[in-house]
């Protein structure tokens, strides 16, 4: 799971404190939109809708300022559809959670021979702390804000979340801690501050284990396919990607058996 991801975890389990934040208003019924847009869908797992009661928040998170389509026309073209489909106002913000000096990082509009658009660019590394600090959401990016000391702050925010009470939460709040804290911390000091046992148990660390898990079952065997069988067919490799992990597992003992793709796609007939 990359570093956006976990923001946008983290903005769908709380999405009433990013709404304080980023709208600055209070006491609002917040629904998360699970959506496709018109013409085209949206799939990027960095993108999050957030849906008070007559307005739209609009959240991108980003390490890196590079994206296809540029951000600038991103943020007008989710706009307007946006609008197509809810007939409401849309307030959008990209949060970029690592310290750049490209440009983008300080664009708030897309603008045209016609057009137009503004949007909020906020950096969090100029951001203060202690508003991050005082709330559960957004703890797990305070380390990633404005201080003198990071050191000192890294070693607060692990301790805040140490008194949190309930041990799901704690874990799911650690868990994403330490993947965002990997932005600015080495490994090491991480580790000195935050129990790897309690960031194991999280979601977070969760799915990424199974993921990687999954990469490297899909690597092995189409490493194996391309050893035995040299260049197969697209939509057999499609096939293979679709596997379980425990499918690609058995797979890869299969293949030492299989002679030709015939017997390949038959164990694949057999194992859908």
């Amino acid at each position: 799971m990359s570093f956006d991801n976990v923001c946008k975890y983290l903005a769908e389990q709380y999405p009433g404190e990013f709404v304080r934040w980023l709208l600055g208003v209070e006491g609002q019924t917040v629904k998360v939109l699970k959506t496709e847009l018109s013409l085209e869908p949206i799939r990027a797992d960095s993108v999050t809708f957030l849906q008070t009661a007559n307005r739209i928040l609009h959240l991108e998170f980003q390490t890196e300022a590079i994206s296809k389509p540029p951000l600038p026309f991103r943020m007008v073209d989710y706009s307007i559809r946006l609008k197509r489909q809810y007939k409401c106002p849309v307030t959008q913000a990209i949060v970029f959670l690592q310290e750049t000096t490209n440009e983008l990082a300080f664009t708030q509009e897309y603008q045209d021979e016609t057009t137009i658009h503004r949007y909020q660019v906020i950096r969090l590394w100029e951001q203060y702390s202690e508003l991050f600090l005082n709330n559960l959401g957004l703890l797990p990016l305070a380390p990633l804000t404005r201080t003198d000391s990071p050191q000192r702050l890294l070693a607060q925010v692990a301790e805040t979340v140490a008194r949190i009470p309930d041990r799901e939460q704690q874990q799911n709040i650690a868990g994403c801690l330490g993947i965002l804290a990997g932005l600015r911390f080495e490994k090491e000091l991480i580790s000195q501050f935050l129990r790897e046992e309690i960031m194991q148990g999280s979601v977070i660390y969760q799915d990424i284990w199974e993921r990687s898990r999954k990469e490297e079952a899909v690597s092995f065997c189409i490493s194996l396919l391309d050893e035995r069988f040299g260049e197969i067919n697209s939509s057999i490799i499609e096939r293979v990607r679709s596997l379980s992990v425990e499918k690609l597992e058995a797979l890869g003992r299969a293949l030492f058996r299989i002679a030709a793709v015939d017997g390949l796609v038959a164990w694949l007939e057999e194992n859908v």
